[in-house]
């Protein structure tokens, strides 16, 4: 896909979707955790790590911060933040085109990007997020994420999810190579301990890297692989 054609159709989604926002009547709201964990490391490493998602709109259009990150609890430093701003409507019963913009701090220099992605509910009610981006730099990329609710009874859940990472060009200064360029698969057991609002949780994370990503990571010294004990609690408001 042209990058310049995908950065302009971003922008113009977003004033368009900005245009119907203005329209709207009735508004809901919400937030919510996914992710607001300690982990521990198959190598002693020590992370604390959340993920979450919040929206204000309406049925046929919604503002929506999604905002994730991860801290290093051994160096006590931010390995990495990301926040990003979009607007987001329906095109079908099940699925939302969405448009906006990003904001990340990697290892390296912080990185804007342009974004366009579906969000939606695929056959047998898998939960999927894809985002195409396009850094400052000119540089293409892709996030798929996917998670899956297991009812085991009312209260008890088994949440499986799986986010793969790559790029159609690398960007070496943030330490991205081009191709798939990372995975990360999670298991957690969650327990509704009052209604939706707050579900404790234990969990299995295995984490890696590939290709020239995962050499970029092995010349610094870094971990490619690794598999991540996880405690923590899930919040609905």
């Amino acid at each position: 896909m042209n990058k310049t054609k995908l950065l302009k159709s971003a922008c113009l989604m977003f004033t368009a979707l900005g245009a119907g926002f203005a329209q709207a009547e009735e508004i809901y709201y919400g937030v919510q955790f996914e992710e607001f964990e300690f982990r521990a490391t198959e190598h002693g490493g020590e992370l604390f790590v959340w993920d979450a998602d919040s929206f204000i709109g309406t049925d046929d259009i919604k503002l929506r911060w999604k905002f994730d990150g991860e801290w290093d609890l051994d160096e006590n430093y931010l390995e990495g933040l990301s926040n990003q701003l979009a607007l987001q409507t329906p095109v079908s019963d099940f699925w939302d085109v969405k448009a906006g913009i990003q904001f990340d701090s990697p290892e390296g220099p912080d990185r804007f990007y342009g974004l366009i992605g579906l969000s939606g509910l695929a056959p047998q009610w898998i939960e999927m997020d894809l985002d195409l981006l396009v850094s400052e730099k000119g540089k293409a990329s892709a996030v798929l994420d996917m998670e899956y609710e297991l009812l085991l009874t009312n209260y008890l859940i088994l949440t499986p999810s799986l986010e793969i990472s790559g790029a159609f060009s690398g960007d070496k200064e943030i330490g991205v190579g081009s191709g798939i360029n990372g995975t990360e698969v999670g298991f957690r057991l969650s327990y509704d301990l009052i209604d939706r609002t707050v579900s404790p949780y234990v969990g299995l994370v295995y984490e890696r890297k590939f290709g020239e990503t995962a050499d970029l990571a092995k010349d610094e010294g870094e971990e490619t692989a690794s598999w991540q004990f996880s405690i923590g609690a899930k919040f609905l408001f």
